[in-house]
């Protein structure tokens, strides 16, 4: 690879890459640590090509916000799994202090090409002793080997590696460069067609025990001791085979392109996946914005009828008005536009109310641990929601409706509320949807609303059981 592949590309040679490389080696204040190099590759797919990004570590991670960024990522350089209290807090020392780190070999790189620490927490706070065995730690914080970002027509391929000597900083420059030539050198996608998933529902009473916690659920907010709670439901399928989930997330660019995609895959057995249409923050320059999502109806029910219910209303609002205080809490001067807005995401709507404010010196993280979980997902009172989640969920959330996205060297930061989402293990799916329960909801519109959404997730999986799954399935 003589040069980046196009004439919009800066021209890159390997001699250069090696030469800055080694000045910066030259000039660094510290004997070792993590080596930083990147170089510009153009015309390339993250999504489809993080299976080119070949590592011994077997953790891979994607983020397509296209028309924002793609990100893809491979191999862990340094990592954080912890369970127990002050996570937050925790996760952003650590990517602090390993991005402060980070000695960089190509200071010229934009924006788009930052190192990165990727982030994925759990739904709630889970101490060692309690945590149930196989499920995701409290937070997972990554900073990847491999990482490669677009953004437009403009990408880059990064590596991270422990450098001790000058020759480590020639031997990264060497692998990055190999590495490229073989992305610049795809060109087609592995797998020709995205198919069906076969399986078949795992026997199973969920509607039962679903309808005996909602009727519970019902009584704490009719009677006032809830002003809302947002209970889930899981569903699972047992597959012929393992999934592969970026043949899944490759038809949900186009089944839900104004969502977020996202994989974090701990190994080839545990794959956690969806399209999020809800930003928990997101931190550009000093700029937030958070997204409130609250209130859903098909593609197929009237729009208006989702802008005059009142019960979906008064949902959505609960949920603007403690984001807000949220932030007003934090010193921040939240804006908010008056009424909220219908969002189309696949085939499901929403009430979408987006809040902005200035925010130099935030802390994301921090940021992240005063709004999570949002009454979108959660209920309020928060604390006694989540009390009463605790006991009337007969599963653990894991990553469902939990943070999930990155933050980089500069300070910027995205991190999605993980929702319409799939965890694999093996040859198990799990599909978890939920719905918000407010004074005046009815049992069997919640029910209507949870059997939508997962139907909508199968459907949008391509289940197949004997037939199309998605449109045939037994999920009301």
């Amino acid at each position: 690879m003589s040069a980046a592949p196009h004439d919009s590309s800066p021209a890159v040679h390997f001699s250069d890459l090696l030469e800055g490389a080694m000045r910066v080696w030259d000039q660094r204040q510290m004997d070792d640590g993590v080596f930083g190099l990147a170089v510009p590759l153009q015309g390339l797919d993250p999504l489809l090509q993080l299976a080119d990004l070949e590592d011994a570590d077997p953790f891979r991670f994607l983020w397509d916000g296209a028309p924002g960024i793609c990100l893809a990522a491979a191999g862990r350089c340094h990592h954080l799994e912890m369970s127990g209290p002050r996570r937050f807090e925790l996760a952003q020392r650590f990517s602090d202090i390993t991005l402060g780190r980070i000695l960089e070999g190509t200071p010229e790189a934009p924006a788009q090409a930052r190192s990165r620490i990727l982030l994925a927490f759990s739904f709630f706070e889970q101490s060692g002793e309690l945590q149930p065995q196989g499920s995701m730690p409290s937070v997972q914080a990554v900073l990847p080997r491999w990482q490669l970002s677009r953004h437009g027509r403009h990408g880059w391929l990064r590596l991270h590696g422990i450098a001790q000597q000058m020759s480590d900083v020639r031997s990264l420059a060497e692998s990055l460069w190999l590495m490229a030539e073989k992305l610049q050198s795809w060109r087609s996608w592995p797998g020709q067609s995205s198919g069906n998933l076969s399986g078949r529902i795992i026997p199973g009473d969920w509607e039962r025990r679903y309808t005996t916690a909602l009727q519970r659920g019902l009584e704490l907010v009719n009677g006032g001791e809830l002003h809302k709670l947002v209970l889930a439901v899981r569903h699972s399928v047992s597959l012929t085979s393992p999934l592969d989930p970026l043949l899944l997330l490759k038809r949900l660019r186009y089944q839900q392109a104004g969502s977020c995609r996202f994989l974090w895959q701990r190994n080839q057995q545990d794959s956690f996946f969806g399209a999020s249409p809800e930003r928990l923050l997101s931190l550009r320059n000093g700029q937030l914005r958070c997204d409130a999502l609250a209130g859903t109806a098909g593609r197929n029910d009237h729009a208006t009828s989702l802008l005059n219910s009142d019960k979906d209303r008064r949902e959505h609002e609960l949920v603007v008005k403690a984001i807000t205080e949220h932030l007003t809490a934090q010193g921040l001067q939240p804006r908010r536009p008056r009424s909220p807005q219908l969002a189309r995401h696949g085939q499901l709507i929403h009430l979408h109310t987006p809040i902005t404010t200035p925010a130099p010196g935030q802390s994301p993280l921090a940021l992240a641990g005063v709004l999570h979980p949002t009454p979108a997902v959660a209920g309020l009172p928060r604390r006694e929601a989540m009390s009463w989640l605790r006991s009337l969920e007969p599963f653990d959330r894991d990553g469902y409706a939990a943070p999930i996205g990155w933050i980089d060297c500069a300070g910027d930061a995205e991190l999605r509320v993980a929702i319409r989402c799939g965890h694999a293990r093996g040859t198990q799916l799990d599909l978890t949807a939920g719905a918000g329960l407010v004074r005046g909801s009815v049992a069997e519109r919640e029910l209507q609303e949870v059997g939508l959404k997962l139907t909508v997730l199968a459907d949008q999986l391509d289940l197949v059981s004997g037939g199309r799954q998605g449109a045939q399935s037994p999920i009301h």
